[in-house]
């Protein structure tokens, strides 16, 4: 057991997953003091808050030494996949999140997808390309819509849904041509479609046991009605539904298991969180996609739902002492909103400054995301998911209700957000 107030923190991040973190060890009895690298505007207003290149592992070793840090906390996929946490505990310092091998299921689709195969572990069928000619005769030859993604780290938007032949294509040239995500898409990965419901299953994991937190559901499309391009998510919501006990339970049988023997079998000592997300087809759930961190936003909506406190279970995971069946959760809904800066995801404005009301209405909460201090004090814009609106409530509409009430007393110039967040399961709570 972690004696109170031992662990000096060091959190790597600067997004709303990252303000969530920080919220969460500063809530935490274990933890003497926390600090953030690089965080951001509403992260400084609460902790000290360094400088630092994320995808730098030798300056985020630096730094937890200067810091005399003993439990590193890494927010982002880039630095995981650079291999931060080998280079942390090459240097004895405590780190939670995978190693670069167990990063790759992350860093690479393509990886990832044979890992599937390999394992038995259900999921769109696909092909790899590095040429668009070729990937271009290949869709000639499919029914559509179909999946186009770039096999690498794009931020969460490297994924094109094509409705037909002519947007896939466009989606290839891009990436393979002309080179829209960089590195990231010198390789793609064409999908079937897959028809069903989404939803996305967070684990903490040490290496063989794992604690499974409240099923949730993002929504990635910027419009309304799942309309529009992928975004990192314009908001998320727990529990969900949709998983209900039944999938949960081949979930658990069918993917979890055999991903966490499947790692061990490789030789891949995986400690940290694995983010799967799936979709819920008509024969069962299937692998969307993993991710090698908590999501962003469904980190805001979990965490508070966790009764036991989430730095013992994450010190615990690293340290590899986990007890699954101490962890307890609360009851009732969680809901975060993301506000938007006007042009995202594509270009979006920076600069605009933000009104924020002088006192939150009671279980709510505001998570700073792409927010920047100013020489005034004032807090402005300064990426393209600006702010996260929390609320919690007894059922989904009573967070609803209360996370849209507080929208409404915020103001930034260009500022927008779905209006829908939940709605597939405020249709599901309206007929129960």
């Amino acid at each position: 057991m972690v004696p109170n107030k031992s662990l000096r923190v060091l959190i790597i991040g600067s997004g709303g997953r990252e303000h969530a973190l920080l919220r969460a060890c500063k809530a935490s009895p274990l933890v003497a003091a926390v600090s953030v690298a690089p965080g951001n505007g509403g992260m400084e207003q609460e902790a000290v808050c360094y400088p630092l290149n994320v995808s730098d592992t030798a300056a985020i070793v630096a730094l937890a030494k200067k810091l005399d840090a003993n439990f590193v906390i890494i927010g982002p996929e880039v630095p995981l996949a650079a291999g931060a946490v080998d280079e942390l505990e090459a240097a004895g310092i405590l780190a939670y999140g995978p190693t670069k091998a167990g990063a790759r299921l992350e860093a690479s689709k393509s990886f990832t997808k044979d890992f599937l195969v390999r394992h038995g572990i259900p999921t769109a069928r696909g092909k790899r390309f590095t040429s668009s000619e070729e990937a271009v005769e290949y869709l000639a030859a499919q029914n559509f819509p179909v999946v186009v993604k770039a096999d690498g780290l794009a931020s969460g938007k490297g994924v094109v849904v094509a409705e037909d032949f002519d947007q896939a294509c466009t989606a290839v040239y891009d990436i393979l041509d002309s080179h829209c995500f960089g590195a990231s898409g010198n390789e793609i990965l064409i999908e079937e479609f897959m028809e069903g419901e989404e939803a996305s299953i967070m684990l903490m994991v040490s290496e063989d046991r794992y604690v499974m937190l409240p099923p949730s559901q993002d929504h990635k499309r910027v419009g309304e009605g799942d309309t529009g391009p992928n975004t990192g998510g314009m908001g998320a919501y727990a529990p969900a539904s949709v998983v209900s006990p039944s999938v949960a339970r081949r979930v658990v049988s069918e993917i979890v298991e055999p991903t966490l023997k499947g790692l061990l079998s490789e030789g891949i000592r995986y400690r940290g969180t694995l983010y799967i997300g799936i979709m819920i087809t008509a024969g069962g759930p299937k692998v969307v996609e993993f991710n090698v961190r908590f999501g962003d936003p469904e980190c805001q909506v979990l965490l508070p739902l966790m009764k036991t406190d989430p730095v013992s279970v994450m010190h615990d995971c690293a340290t590899g002492t986990l007890d699954p069946t101490t962890v307890e959760f609360r009851d009732g809904f969680d809901i975060i909103v993301i506000l938007a800066a006007e042009g995202y995801p594509g270009t979006p404005r920076k600069g605009d400054v933000i009104s924020l009301p002088t006192r939150l209405p009671p279980e709510t909460g505001v998570i700073h995301c792409g927010t920047v201090r100013e020489d005034n004090g004032a807090i402005a814009t300064a990426g393209g998911r600006v702010l996260g609106v929390t609320a919690r409530g007894a059922s989904l509409s009573e967070a609803a209700q209360r996370a849209y009430a507080l929208v409404s007393q915020i103001h930034f110039d260009g500022m927008h957000y779905r209006r829908d967040i939940g709605a597939r399961e405020l249709r599901r709570e309206a007929r129960a």
